[in-house]
């Protein structure tokens, strides 16, 4: 099962709903919207963990961010807090703003939602990408599992093609950015 998978599983439907709510979209939009931006989240992850310090800060920020609340309580996804979360953990996933321009852009070209709408749901979806991941790993606790747990975890979650490697996900993705 992969992050879009998880998200838009039973157990977050509350927050897809809140995000529709908060956006002022329809559900179905808002699942749209997720099964568009989740994948560029989950491949800037899987660059960003590729090497052990990255790996490292993510399973830190996992175990210290609480950030099962926003599936939890989907009722936080509208505060300012969350957005600036949101931002932060955009930060270090993308590393710039002109990357998280492209994947809006980009979600836009797939759902028919403007980018202007999809770069506002984007931290919002970042932060409930990250609640994801935490309520998997962690349980919703906020205990940092062992860090050869995570990894295995956190490659299952991050291949996106299913294939039990993470690396040709990154290289598609360097090859795709490459050539845009």
């Amino acid at each position: 099962m992969n992050i879009t998978d998880l998200l838009l599983g039973s157990q977050s439907s509350d927050a897809v709903g809140a995000l529709a709510k908060q956006f002022g979209i329809s559900e179905s939009q808002a699942r749209d919207a997720v099964s568009s931006l989740a994948p560029s989240l989950s491949r800037g992850m899987q660059h960003r963990t590729k090497e052990s310090a990255g790996l490292d800060s993510l399973i830190n920020a996992l175990g210290k961010g609480n950030h099962a609340r926003y599936i939890d309580d989907p009722g936080v996804l509208g505060r300012q807090e969350t957005i600036d979360d949101g931002n932060s953990i955009l930060g270090h996933v993308f590393g710039s703003k002109d990357v998280s321009r492209n994947v809006a852009k980009h979600a836009a070209q797939e759902t028919g939602l403007g980018s202007t709408l999809l770069k506002k749901m984007l931290p919002v979806v970042a932060t409930m990408v990250m609640g994801t991941l935490g309520k998997k790993i962690l349980g919703g606790g906020t205990a940092a599992p062992a860090r050869q747990q995570s990894s295995g975890i956190l490659g299952t979650l991050l291949d996106s093609d299913r294939d039990g490697s993470i690396m040709d996900d990154v290289l598609g993705m360097a090859f795709k950015a490459a050539f845009r």
